[in-house]
């Protein structure tokens, strides 16, 4: 029978914390991008900028794109304690942020197609509201990024181990916002004042493709995550000297994949000649912050040599 308490060999799954800050911050975000995007929808319709409409579908895919974000930090936080998921919640925000990218791609396919049309079909413009909204817009977006700015920044300070890729994400999206609102003003003079109206929807391609490319790194790297793709093999190859710069251990075989917000679990099957307690091996890993899950098997080496 035990009588030692399991504590001692528990940890917890939990990430929630993690993510508290980011969805304060993220809300706020979403409610000034929603309003923007409403405003600069329903103005591009009227006043016929193409650029303008582009920018206001990009802000509401971001829009999207936050409201999915928050749903993963609720549920993950819900969810925190939950044993059904193995290794916590910590891929839920990645889930989320794989949806919103296939959406983001689907957004920028129609955002093309119809600036293209616009180009064979040229629309009268109404240039000084589409001007005034497009510069509203611009605000909006930098008030954004000003309010995301600190939270990113501190997130990605000396002393964080912890980033939260859901702030990181918004960060991007709006500074993105913030650049197709651009694109749309210089649209819009070069319109009024030159004369260069396919300027419009030439602009309205370029916010697609700002998108698109968006929407492609965002696939890949979540992509990559929900399939378990490995650590960096830089990290692994560090990894393998710590575990055989002592004694004469050989690492046969390491799975390191992530678990969660810079978060990694390791399988790590160790041959050696001198056998130690599991602990010993992870007490060498101790200044690999990303190291959350460390599982050792140890295999006695009963050779000589051991190859």
């Amino acid at each position: 029978m035990h009588t030692h308490t399991l504590q001692k060999w528990q940890h917890s799954h939990d990430f929630s914390a993690i993510y508290h800050k980011g969805e304060r911050r993220t809300i706020q975000v979403l409610l000034l991008t929603f309003i923007t995007m409403a405003v600069e929808i329903i103005a591009g319709n009227f006043s016929g900028s193409m650029a303008l409409l582009a920018d206001g579908w990009h802000m509401g895919t971001h829009a999207a794109a936050f409201a999915i974000s928050i749903f993963a930090y609720q549920y993950a936080k819900k969810n925190s304690n939950n044993p059904d998921f193995s290794f916590g919640t910590g891929k839920i925000s990645v889930l989320g942020g794989f949806a919103s990218a296939v959406a983001l791609a689907v957004i920028a396919a129609i955002m093309a197609l119809e600036s293209v049309n616009r180009l064979y079909r040229p629309q009268a413009i109404h240039f000084n509201e589409a001007i005034l909204v497009a510069v509203l817009g611009l605000g909006i977006n930098l008030i954004s990024v000003f309010l995301l700015r600190d939270e990113h920044d501190h997130s990605h300070g000396k002393d964080y181990h912890h980033h939260d890729h859901n702030l990181k994400a918004a960060y991007l999206h709006v500074l993105a916002d913030a650049l197709t609102s651009l694109l749309a003003i210089i649209a819009l003079f070069s319109g009024k004042y030159f004369g260069l109206n396919r300027m419009d929807p030439l602009m309205g391609i370029v916010g697609a493709l700002v998108i698109t490319r968006w929407s492609y790194g965002l696939l890949k790297d979540t992509g990559l995550i929900l399939l378990d793709y490995s650590m960096d093999r830089e990290n692994i190859i560090k990894i393998k000297e710590i575990l055989e710069a002592d004694s004469d251990n050989r690492v046969s075989d390491a799975h390191i994949w992530r678990v969660g917000p810079d978060h990694y679990a390791a399988v790590i099957s160790i041959l050696t000649h001198y056998p130690k307690p599991p602990e010993h091996y992870k007490y060498l890993l101790k200044d690999m912050k990303e190291l959350f899950h460390i599982t050792i098997e140890i295999n006695p080496c009963l050779e000589s040599p051991c190859i």
